[in-house]
């Protein structure tokens, strides 16, 4: 839960990638969000609307194609964006946000010892000698559940989970306040799933971090957030506390992903579904971006970008019908 000290604030964030004789894909598009000190922060939505290049623009480490449009990222009062990359990279990136890379169990390199892996991003960082580093990373290794004298390894003798806490491990190496978990489970069973998710639970308890959970799975988000953020080609939604959301969605596409997820609990009904495919980014179509594939959409709405509203206290929703939406769906 928050504290209420603010720890990230991110305003009118837009990031393009350029595609050469094509033009700029809106991968980040006037995005703004709040998350607080010790939150877990959801960021949902399908594949390619943009959760993971909002990630990179955070930490600054861009391909050359991709061009930060306009914004600003507020961490701790300082912003990301004017800041010189040498600010960033010895005091900020690592050190006070960390992440976990999608397909992160293929970014370890495969000639290293995982012991060296950890400590040389502490040896990156701290004024440390080798034999301090590696007795850290062996401490590391015990916190996410290794036995330390695995250190000595190489990622080809870990299995697919192990690989993924061996990666854990590096991200907090530094004691970061901010961890950026980027699909964190992927290509894992069900089991293992469950259990990277109740260790980053366990070690956000233990450390006071914050963490941004970035996920298509949605019950992966709502199962460990505070407040959600749903992304649809490229924009924020919808944003709220976690339990609103999942009781009152509003905003259309977050009402149909909602109803796409199965209720072991509730009552049994078939499951919803969505036709079409998310819009091409080189060239959204006007108005709503989610109107092609919304059977609500009225003329204003394929005309006119419906303004972030709000519903409650910390609910937002980007739409122009949420008033009749409400009356229809919760009465």
């Amino acid at each position: 839960m928050t504290n209420n000290a603010l720890l990230l604030e991110v305003k009118g964030l837009k990031m393009y990638y350029e595609v050469i004789g094509r033009g700029w894909v809106r991968a980040v598009d006037d995005i703004s969000f709040r998350q607080f000190k010790n939150e877990n922060l959801g960021i949902v939505g399908e594949s390619g609307c943009g959760k993971s290049s909002l990630a990179l623009t955070i930490l600054r480490i861009l391909p050359p194609n991709a061009r930060i449009v306009d914004g600003e990222i507020l961490f701790n009062g300082m912003d990301l964006i004017k800041a010189p990359e040498s600010e960033i990279r010895r005091n900020i990136r690592w050190k006070r946000i960390s992440m976990v890379f999608q397909g992160a169990m293929n970014a370890l390199n495969p000639i290293l010892t995982v012991g060296d892996q950890i400590s040389e991003a502490i040896l990156a960082h701290e004024d440390v000698s080798k034999e301090e580093a590696w007795k850290r990373a062996e401490e590391l290794l015990k916190m996410v559940g290794i036995e330390p004298s695995r250190s000595k390894h190489y990622p080809f003798e870990f299995s697919g989970g192990m690989k993924q806490r061996v990666m854990i491990a590096i991200a907090l190496a530094l004691n970061p306040d901010l961890l950026i978990a980027d699909e964190p489970t992927t290509a894992l069973d069900v089991i293992v799933q469950a259990q990277i998710i109740n260790l980053i639970k366990r070690l956000q308890k233990e450390l006071g971090l914050s963490l941004l959970l970035i996920s298509h799975d949605v019950s992966l988000v709502f199962s460990i957030s505070d407040h959600v953020a749903v992304m649809y080609a490229g924009e924020i939604v919808e944003y709220g506390p976690t339990s609103e959301i999942y009781h009152k969605s509003l905003h259309p596409y977050t009402h149909f992903l909602m109803d796409s997820v199965p209720d072991i609990k509730g009552r049994i009904r078939p499951l919803g579904s969505l036709g079409g495919a998310p819009p091409n980014l080189l060239n959204p179509p006007p108005g709503c971006r989610f109107h092609p594939r919304c059977p609500y959409a009225l003329d204003e709405c394929k005309e006119k970008k419906p303004p972030m509203r709000s519903v409650s206290a910390d609910h937002t929703v980007a739409c122009h019908r949420i008033d009749e939406l409400r009356a229809k769906w919760y009465g």
